[in-house]
């Protein structure tokens, strides 16, 4: 019985090997009359190669897809960060530039307060450095002059700088050498000898001077500070005009008048002249 058993084993494992010997034979005879694979190049091999022994790394198999998409979201940022870093809105709001963008943001957006506080403020530290030069008052500065001279320059001086610097680029829209010297002309012969008079006639008017006290203030002092202006003015307009835009020209202005202002202000503040 136990030679039977062992004789059927033997018959049984005697059929397995027949047939898998069968089945190596026809795949090796299928393989010879498939199409044949395209040669692969040795660096594709290997970058095969280190491809499979990446992926079968297990600790290594969640960095693929994070390069990927750390690549990509790479891809779309750098444009725009790159942009946003030429972009004038950034540039300006930076905090190197910070307050020179926020001063010409406001020239766009409210011209005339912007220019107007701008002229308060550079007559007030005008006056506050012609006391100081002129230490004519032992006991202190005299706030009341600083105050009319910040509220000429608010009031009168600011408006009037922006509506006649834009009159005159719209006159002569060049800023050629002809068109700026016609500039200067009418600076010289109707802007500056207007705004002199008005300053010296609203300043003694505040101060309580008459009419004829104001008019003999103007025959002593305006031809003058006339003649003082012919001298400074024309190389602070030439420069103004020529170079300058015309929405930053009040500015330029203003910062050429602190020192024509400190004279100014020394001016009026000279003793009222006798009506008689």
């Amino acid at each position: 019985m136990a030679a039977a058993a062992a004789a059927l084993m033997k018959n049984g494992h005697l059929k397995a090997h027949l047939r898998h010997h069968s089945l190596h034979r026809f795949l090796q005879q299928s393989t010879k009359h498939s199409i044949p694979d395209p040669p692969v190049s040795a660096h594709k091999k290997m970058g095969n190669h280190l491809r499979h022994q990446f992926q079968q790394c297990k600790w290594c198999s969640p960095f693929p897809h994070f390069i990927s998409r750390k690549t990509k979201e790479l891809q779309f940022s750098a444009p725009t960060k790159i942009s946003s870093i030429f972009s004038p809105r950034v540039s300006s709001s930076s905090p190197k530039f910070g307050l020179v963008g926020w001063y010409l943001g406001m020239i766009q957006t409210r011209p005339i307060a912007t220019k107007s506080i701008t002229s308060a403020f550079i007559y007030t530290v005008a006056d506050l450095s012609s006391q100081t030069i002129a230490a004519e008052n032992s006991e202190g500065y005299d706030l009341v002059r600083t105050l009319r001279m910040a509220g000429y320059g608010l009031v009168i001086i600011g408006p009037s700088l922006h509506y006649w610097f834009n009159l005159v680029s719209r006159v002569f829209p060049k800023r050629d050498l002809l068109s700026t010297l016609k500039k200067m002309a009418l600076g010289q012969t109707v802007y500056g000898p207007t705004a002199t008079t008005v300053f010296f006639s609203v300043n003694a008017a505040l101060q309580g001077e008459s009419c004829s006290e104001i008019v003999a203030r103007l025959k002593r002092d305006l031809i003058p500070t006339l003649i003082s202006g012919i001298m400074y003015w024309p190389v602070c307009d030439f420069v103004t005009f020529r170079f300058v835009p015309v929405h930053l020209q009040p500015l330029v202005s203003n910062s050429f008048s602190y020192l024509w202002t400190v004279y100014l202000t020394y001016m009026a503040s000279l003793a009222k002249v006798s009506s008689s």
